[in-house]
């Protein structure tokens, strides 16, 4: 298995009340499998992610990704994992509005303190991948929705994750640009035998995955 989640247990506190959120959560992924989140919205689909992303610390439980067990991980060696094992593609790109392209895609490489040859090189393959190589000098706000979003999967892929959580990937786009962007990132992440985990309230893309799993009262079911 590429990544094992075992007995997550998250919850949240308004004042003085409790708010289980993850009840004792459990999923197993081999290496390169596709699996879809879905639930209605509130339910802690995010939150999951977050947690299986090491974003947020679970309550309890263990997480294990390529042999290692990532859940107990907290501060720089948590963060070293992130920037080695894991890529996040979210529903808005978070792209850096000042860099073009392919400075974009090279910063997960840079914080890793790859040298800006090999960095540049790297991203413009990946921005290749995804059908982006005639604009690897331009600025976020002269791409369409559908680039930008590609110009972040070549982010989340471009350091070669073991895993890719993908919130919402496809929320902000038209279903035509949604289907195509969800396409190569599926693509491209099984070439790599890259684990995805996506949250998604598009069932006909749910379906496209090898599993769905509903999250309802804290449990995946």
């Amino acid at each position: 298995m590429s990544l094992i989640a075992r007995n997550l247990s998250k919850s949240f506190w308004q004042g003085e009340s409790e708010i289980p959120v993850l009840k004792n959560v459990n999923l197993e992924l081999e290496v390169g499998e596709t699996v879809a989140i879905v639930g209605a919205s509130g339910i802690g689909k995010t939150t999951l992610l977050h947690c299986l992303g090491l974003l947020e610390r679970a309550d309890s439980g263990e997480i294990i990704l390529d042999g290692e067990e990532i859940g107990s991980l907290f501060d720089e060696r948590a963060l070293d994992c992130r920037k080695k094992k894991i890529g996040f593609v979210f529903q808005f790109h978070y792209l850096m509005s000042e860099l073009s392209a392919v400075e974009n895609v090279m910063l997960p490489l840079l914080i890793q303190n790859f040298s800006k040859k090999e960095a540049m090189a790297k991203s413009e393959y990946y921005l290749n991948k995804v059908g982006l190589s005639h604009r690897l000098l331009h600025l976020p706000k002269e791409l369409s929705g559908g680039e930008q979003q590609r110009v972040s999967i070549a982010r989340a892929l471009v350091h070669e994750p073991k895993l890719i959580i993908a919130d919402e990937p496809t929320g902000n786009l038209d279903p035509a640009t949604g289907h195509a962007v969800f396409d190569i990132l599926v693509e491209k992440a099984l070439s790599m035998n890259t684990c995805v985990v996506m949250a998604t309230h598009n069932l006909t893309l749910a379906k496209c995955m090898k599993r769905t799993l509903s999250l309802s009262e804290g449990l995946l079911i």
